[in-house]
């Protein structure tokens, strides 16, 4: 008693100390990790957009993390979009009746405030489809919502946690459609149509049907007009948040959000930010696989 008496201050200070550390990431042991810089890597097409003549990856890419992620607060909403906070683009190889394609990101939801997570829409001419993550308590539900009843959902996946990295991925080929989470898989069949425009937005839904919202950051939003195996879906899970794509030659749009909305796939399909934020302090929740 007289020891713990006399050094009880010291042995506190101490301890607060040592959150306020733990607090600020000092002891994060990607705080000190080499970090890509927007741009460092990135498709090379060089017979221009849209060609697969001779394509290649450019840059630092061994799968360093980024430097930044996009967030996005998902307040408000404008006369487009259920949020007004989004990035829209084109992809004008995906649009059509029944298009296969396959959609791959990174999420990081912070809250249930909305009941579903829209992370990317295509707009429709007949209403709209959004690939987006429910957040429940017994499963996660990724699909295609057309705001009808021709909906395709599963939901036998693992459960998403707020504050955690999540790697998400949709692949079509109608009927077909495989879902993948965290290396989780599972395919469900829908024989309805669908039909897409060019324009695409990430971040939020088109509005004509719900009022659906991301809270959360997302990172390296991957589209190809192609319907990747669930094995090339997993080794793109496998290289993490900062993985480069696969398939070149059927790679669309490659949004990596680190610092810009830029599209890095040699295709020229750059995105629009309206109220995105960059931020370079997302380590937390974060594990490599």
């Amino acid at each position: 008693m007289e020891y713990l008496m006399t050094y009880g201050w010291a042995i506190l200070i101490i301890a607060v100390v040592l959150g306020a550390l733990f607090s600020l990431g000092v002891f994060n042991p990607y705080t000190f990790a080499a970090k890509a810089p927007p741009g460092a890597c990135q498709v090379f097409r060089p017979n221009g957009p849209g060609t697969t003549s001779f394509i290649n990856i450019e840059g630092v890419c061994n799968g360093e993390l980024p430097q930044y992620v996009a967030q996005f607060n998902g307040n408000g909403a404008n006369s487009a979009y259920s949020s007004n906070t989004f990035i829209t683009a084109n992809a004008p190889s995906i649009a059509g009746t029944n298009s296969i394609f396959t959609v791959t990101a990174w999420i990081m939801p912070f809250t249930t405030v909305s009941p579903d997570m829209p992370f990317f829409g295509f707009q429709s001419y007949q209403a709209f489809e959004l690939f987006r993550c429910g957040i429940g308590t017994a499963s996660c539900e990724l699909g295609l919502h057309r705001c009808t009843s021709a909906d395709t959902w599963e939901s036998s996946l693992p459960v998403i946690k707020l504050d955690t990295w999540h790697f998400v991925a949709v692949s079509v080929n109608p009927p077909n459609y495989s879902f993948q989470l965290d290396g989780n898989s599972t395919t469900v069949s829908n024989g309805y149509t669908y039909t897409n425009t060019r324009n695409i937005v990430i971040g939020t839904q088109f509005a004509q049907c719900d009022g659906a919202v991301f809270m959360g950051y997302l990172a390296n939003v991957q589209l190809y007009n192609t319907s990747l195996s669930n094995l090339e879906i997993n080794t793109l899970y496998q290289e993490g948040i900062g993985g480069a794509p696969i398939n070149l030659q059927n790679l669309v749009g490659w949004w990596p959000l680190n610092g810009n909305a830029n599209d890095y796939s040699g295709n020229g399909n750059n995105g629009m930010s309206n109220n995105v934020t960059y931020t370079s302090d997302w380590y937390s929740g974060y594990t490599p696989t």
